[in-house]
């Protein structure tokens, strides 16, 4: 896994709503090494499961993990939660990705890991100091998707009102929005990110 990745962190996040113990094992982001060793090809998040079989796609993982014991993600699911999940990612990444490598996490340890991760996305969004200095310009035009979220969330402990996939789809993507410093979650958005991180056990990512 990598700790700013937020497909990785649904599966830390079905994982820690099951009270099921993960070993997690950050990589460094240069180290395609070992993933291609495990699933012949440069993906993140790997689950291996207890009997060494790896799995991939997050939504898989969640699914085999909420399989085990008693189901947590009970509730119905909306199709207008996921659409806005489809979106939102594309809108943040010019503010996320050229802040990662800002916060001292572990998959950037060294120069080389960093550098990777820094030439490999300013490919997909630009210069990052550019990026960073346009920081009010992008804030701004992601608003309106906080906004349409604000009015969707129903319950500070459940999007729909009751734990489902969809709180799997959208707490990981604001927990990636909040690294951005300066940014202000509408009041039902500020209070389920606030609930939910704190129901299953995980600081905010620093913000910068």
């Amino acid at each position: 896994m990598f700790e700013h990745c937020s497909l990785c962190f649904r599966v830390r996040m079905i994982a820690a709503l099951k009270r099921l113990h993960l070993q997690e094992t950050v990589v460094l982001d240069d180290d395609t090494d070992t993933m291609v060793g495990l699933v012949g090809r440069r993906v993140i998040p790997i689950l291996v499961k207890d009997d060494g079989q790896p799995m991939l796609e997050s939504m898989d993982m969640v699914k085999y993990i909420e399989g085990r014991g008693e189901a947590v993600l009970t509730g119905p699911e909306r199709p207008e939660v996921a659409a806005w999940a489809d979106t939102f990612p594309s809108r943040t990444a010019p503010l996320t990705m050229p802040r990662y490598p800002l916060l001292g996490l572990p998959e950037f340890a060294t120069v080389a890991a960093l550098d990777h991760y820094t030439l490999r996305k300013r490919k997909t969004v630009g210069d990052f100091v550019e990026l960073r200095a346009n920081t009010r310009t992008y804030l701004s035009e992601l608003m309106p998707s906080l906004e349409a979220l604000d009015r969707l969330i129903e319950n500070p402990l459940a999007v729909n009102g009751t734990l489902s996939l969809d709180d799997i789809r959208v707490l990981p993507l604001l927990r990636s929005a909040a690294v951005v410093k300066g940014l202000r979650f509408p009041g039902k958005v500020r209070d389920y990110f606030e609930s939910m991180m704190s129901r299953i056990g995980y600081p905010p990512l620093p913000a910068v």
